[in-house]
């Protein structure tokens, strides 16, 4: 077969889709619309790169000046904040239960006597451990005030006793931790999450515009039309409205043309691989050229603050781009292989939807079981967020992710051509259109 007769294909089939598109204001919205809106939200949610002024309480039962010098350490912290001292615990479970502090701080009553005694004066920390980051920011902090307090304390005692304050210092703390960040030093959420977030929900959008694509042409049996036009040009699908207009029609011609197209495709010798690859192409064409912007979109938002090597970005380009379109092939087979759009639409949900949670972003890999390890390495977000992590957060070398690249690369030229054939069975069984 001729190339021009592949182009010409594609072409058909990308006017079919656009004409599709612009009567259809919710499809149109699924590629357009939605992931934009996706992509700029995610980014506004974590606009403050710095989680910072959680609020707290404090019970201080003890009103002493030592317990006045904790409370103003707790409210110095970065981290977090005193909202309110209250009088008593029922009062502070309740602000706790309606989520207007996220933890309290209760000071004894023999807090400043058992310093000056030299006996244990702990703080009592109640955290609100439902909520992990919260709980973990909280407890640090707190932590932190009171290894001042104390080391103060401390060293004070020490120099009463005739020590040089440099010594006493040493003597209360003679080993620290020299703390080295090697990535993501400023702990910015943004390049933490947001960056790895809006792939993972575009790769969620992807796959549903992958199923519906093909799906609804199936559902509204109108799969064998369009085959027919992509390869001949006839009939002219372009001018047809939406299914819901057409299901209105009551044209007999139209009746007749679907029932020869049915039976032209019953043999599968009249269907042509070649061009339903190129058709499929066309029929994509126009979610892959937007997805391909969002993504432009998503990696330019991801690298405003920090210098990426060019390389590093155009690897990761190339990756979150077969991403999409291995994506879009992954919706389109388990929608044609059930031959049922509701079907693909819930197959696509339950593969790309808890994805993100076995990618080993937010949950480390290594301590997940070794089934769901399994899991997470047949799933293609897990690898591209590999990728993103070594090239956009570590700097690693280009090198490192060519296998990454390789990989989703044959993996979405075999489920292109998957999808053909699973296309051209779906063709030579018009028996099974139509279903929801």
């Amino acid at each position: 077969m001729c190339l021009t007769q592949l182009s010409e294909a594609f072409i058909r089939s990308a006017a079919y889709e656009r004409r599709f598109l612009a009567k259809n204001s919710w499809d149109f919205a699924m590629v357009v619309w939605i992931p934009l809106a996706t992509v700029l939200l995610i980014w506004w949610i974590f606009s403050q790169t710095q989680i910072t002024n959680l609020p707290i309480g404090v019970i201080d039962q003890d009103n002493s000046p030592i317990a006045n010098t904790a409370v103003r350490y707790l409210e110095a912290s970065p981290d977090i904040t005193v909202r309110q001292l209250y009088r008593s615990p029922a009062a502070a479970e309740a602000a706790i239960l309606q989520r207007d502090i996220y933890a309290v701080v209760i000071i004894p009553e023999d807090f400043s006597r058992n310093i000056l005694s030299n006996k244990p004066a702990p703080l009592i920390l109640q955290v609100n451990a439902q909520y992990g980051t919260h709980s973990g920011i909280i407890q640090k902090s707190v932590q932190s005030v009171a290894a001042t307090l104390s080391a103060g304390v401390e060293i004070q005692r020490l120099v009463k006793q005739g020590m040089a304050p440099s010594q006493a210092a040493i003597a209360y703390s003679p080993i620290s931790i020299q703390r080295i960040s090697l990535f993501n030093v400023a702990t910015d959420y943004q390049q933490f999450l947001a960056s790895t977030v809006i792939p993972a929900l575009l790769h969620i959008l992807a796959m549903v515009i992958g199923a519906t694509t093909i799906g609804r042409e199936l559902r509204d049996k109108r799969i064998g039309h369009w085959y027919a036009f992509i390869d001949t040009g006839r009939p002219n699908l372009t001018a047809l409205i939406d299914s819901e207009a057409l299901s209105t029609l009551d044209n007999k011609q139209t009746r007749i043309d679907d029932l020869e197209t049915s039976e032209s495709l019953k043999k599968n010798q009249q269907v042509s691989i070649a061009v339903l690859i190129f058709g499929l192409l066309g029929k994509y064409f126009w979610p892959m050229l937007a997805y391909s912007i969002w993504s432009a979109l998503a990696l330019w938002l991801a690298t405003p603050q920090q210098t990426v090597a060019l390389a590093s970005m155009v690897v990761t380009y190339i990756g979150l781009i077969l991403l999409m379109m291995l994506s879009f092939w992954l919706g389109a087979i388990f929608t044609l292989n059930s031959f049922s759009l509701r079907m693909g639409l819930s197959a696509t949900g339950f593969i790309s939807a808890p994805s993100y949670a076995f990618a080993g972003v937010t949950f480390p890999y290594i301590a997940i079981s070794d089934s769901a390890q399994h899991w997470s390495n047949i799933l293609p977000l897990t690898h591209y967020l590999k990728l993103h992590i070594a090239q956009l957060q570590m700097h690693a070398p280009v090198a490192i992710s060519l296998p990454i690249i390789y990989g989703l690369t044959l993996a979405t030229l075999i489920a292109m051509g998957l999808t053909a054939l699973l296309s051209k069975r779906a063709l030579a069984r018009p028996e099974r259109w139509g279903a929801r």
